[in-house]
């Protein structure tokens, strides 16, 4: 397991904040050993946390042309049909994938094939599980087609935490399945739109794995 590049600048400050909050409690407190106790507990917890949520385990993901993968770990929380508005403008499955603080927050291509689509939309910070999440909140949509010529829609969703998306792809692009495509900082959520007639493999309240686990096959 490895530290994501996305998480040095927010260790950075981090490391920073624990050494002015120990050179202030020593200051003031220095020779009160329960509050320097303390001090140590909080400044060990918090680096945990930080680097448990940029974390990068190692992985076999899995590459399947007839599947379409989780691009997030998370729960399950919606598998509904719905009109896509945005870039295909019809009926589909949506299935939304839920972020805890506590998962790995990498975001990765559901399937392969050309990006024929990138958009970035300021918005609102509702909390990621609110119906009207998807299409309030900051957030980006991507669409990859398939080389059978279907496109699927993939949209990060910040959270009432999460203030930063961040993606690496622009339109035109090859996307390689279960490869990197960005990251979402803190709580969040990824929403899926796959067809109807698409097979979805997973149910309500599922954990998956971002890059492994099949949501859905064509």
């Amino acid at each position: 397991m490895t530290i994501h590049k996305e998480g040095y600048p927010t260790i950075l400050l981090t490391l920073v904040f624990i050494t002015v909050l120990h050179a202030l409690v020593y200051f003031i407190a220095g020779d009160i050993k329960p509050v320097i106790i303390l001090t140590h507990i909080i400044s060990l917890a918090l680096l945990v946390i930080v680097l448990q949520f940029f974390r990068n385990p190692n992985r076999k993901h899995t590459i399947n042309e007839n599947a379409i993968i989780a691009p997030a770990d998370g729960t399950v929380v919606v598998i509904e049909e719905v009109e896509e508005t945005e870039f295909l403008n019809k009926k589909c499955r949506q299935i939304s994938i839920f972020m805890s603080p506590f998962n790995v927050h990498i975001n990765r291509y559901p399937i392969s094939g050309i990006i024929k689509y990138v958009k970035y939309h300021p918005g609102k910070y509702l909390v990621a599980w609110h119906p009207k999440s998807s299409t309030e909140n900051e957030r980006t949509t991507i669409v990859v087609e398939h080389k059978n010529g279907t496109p699927i829609v993939f949209r990060q969703i910040a959270g009432a935490l999460a203030r930063r998306i961040v993606y690496y792809c622009k339109e035109n692009d090859a996307a390689q399945q279960a490869s990197e495509m960005g990251f979402i900082k803190f709580g969040s959520r990824v929403d899926v739109f796959i067809p109807l007639d698409a097979k979805v493999k997973v149910n309500l309240e599922q954990k998956v794995q971002g890059g492994v686990t099949i949501i859905a096959e064509f």
